[in-house]
């Protein structure tokens, strides 16, 4: 275990890691960036929007792991009751559909291989919304082809390999 401060750099053997605060209803929650040579990947779960020092940290990444938590329709009409509700879509919950892709709208560039979608909601979100959400922005921006893919909770994902 290593304890760590957001915003300051650290590195395990090769690779640098980069936290970066998140607003969230957490004790100090946090993003990554990992850098190794010269391929960078972008984590954020658990973040209510994309404040500007998460589109600064995550810019420039090969690979973005990205939250993609909830369908804003499924999340009104489903069961939670309103405050869990009103909580998940506040700026300290969590990032709908709409919200992640236009965070990949805000940080797209030509480097950018792959996305992973995850920290889709079981009650709120389907994989076929999140990944279609994504897909719609990217074939209407006319944005180089860049493979998407989910992380299920019960269920293993491909193997990505970055070069």
């Amino acid at each position: 275990m290593r304890e760590f401060t957001s915003g300051e750099s650290f590195s395990v053997k090769d690779l640098l890691f980069q936290p970066f605060s998140v607003p969230h209803d957490a004790a100090d929650p946090v993003g990554f960036t990992i850098k190794y040579k010269e391929i960078k990947i972008g984590i954020a779960t658990d973040l209510g929007f994309a404040t500007k020092l998460v589109i600064e940290r995550l810019k420039n990444c090969d690979l973005l792991v990205l939250e993609s938590n909830h369908d804003e329709e499924m999340l009104k009409l489903g069961p939670y009751p309103w405050q869990i509700k009103q909580r998940i879509k506040s700026r300290l919950g969590h990032l709908s559909n709409q919200q992640t892709s236009t965070l990949i709208k805000e940080i797209y560039h030509k480097g950018l291989k792959h996305i992973i979608l995850f920290h889709i909601s079981e009650m709120n979100n389907r994989p076929e919304k999140a990944c279609g959400k994504v897909n719609h922005l990217l074939k209407r921006c006319k944005y180089h082809p860049v493979d998407i893919s989910m992380a299920e909770q019960q269920r293993v994902g491909k193997i990505i390999s970055i070069k």
